[in-house]
């Protein structure tokens, strides 16, 4: 989806769902200025064009059990880089423990975030099955201590003028303008 095909109530729509995810569609038509219609239209939109990839609840790690979270950089062997590294993505797209995969640049070839309940559990994960996987040369795990942010929005700054603050909802122009309701879709 290009910036370009966003307009201020597409960007105020994901603004407000970003930090708000549970509100019913009259309560988001409400916050962004429109009926209850055009605002179904414009979430429905943006969810087949691929802005709005789904809706999930956060769990908190810690509440539910997963005390440990590592990043591990992981290095593949390159004999047979391809096939190992399609090999590899299978791996951790399977690997529950696995929440992020990311393919970097550096010292490295992928680093993952992994969450576990313990030391133990990571140990096994690591031992078991990590290091068995005929793709992986090495690794290198950091162990994070304390989170200081954690899921923040993604910044949207980028595709509108206003400013991208969680609860700053910035009135569309058509509102500006004095109009009573927003153009029609």
């Amino acid at each position: 989806m290009s910036n370009s095909r966003f307009d201020e109530v597409d960007v105020h729509i994901l603004s407000v769902l970003q930090a708000e995810g549970r509100l019913t569609n009259l309560e988001l038509a409400d916050k962004v200025g429109l009926t209850a219609t055009p605002c179904l239209r414009r979430v429905r939109r943006l969810q087949a064009e691929g802005a709005i990839g789904g809706f999930s609840a956060t769990l908190d790690r810690k509440a539910i059990g997963l005390g440990l979270t590592v990043f591990v950089s992981v290095n593949i062997d390159r004999h047979s880089e391809e096939v190992r590294t399609r090999g590899f993505r299978r791996f951790v797209q399977d690997a529950p423990e696995v929440i992020a995969c990311h393919s970097v640049s550096g010292d490295s070839d992928f680093l993952l975030e992994v969450v576990v309940a313990d030391l133990e559990a990571y140990r096994a994960f690591i031992v078991d099955r990590l290091l068995k996987h005929e793709g992986v040369r090495s690794i290198n795990s950091r162990f994070v201590i304390d989170t200081e942010k954690l899921r923040a929005p993604l910044p949207l700054s980028h595709l509108r003028r206003a400013p991208d603050v969680i609860g700053a909802h910035p009135e569309p122009a058509w509102a500006k303008s004095g109009a009573s309701k927003p153009p029609h879709d």
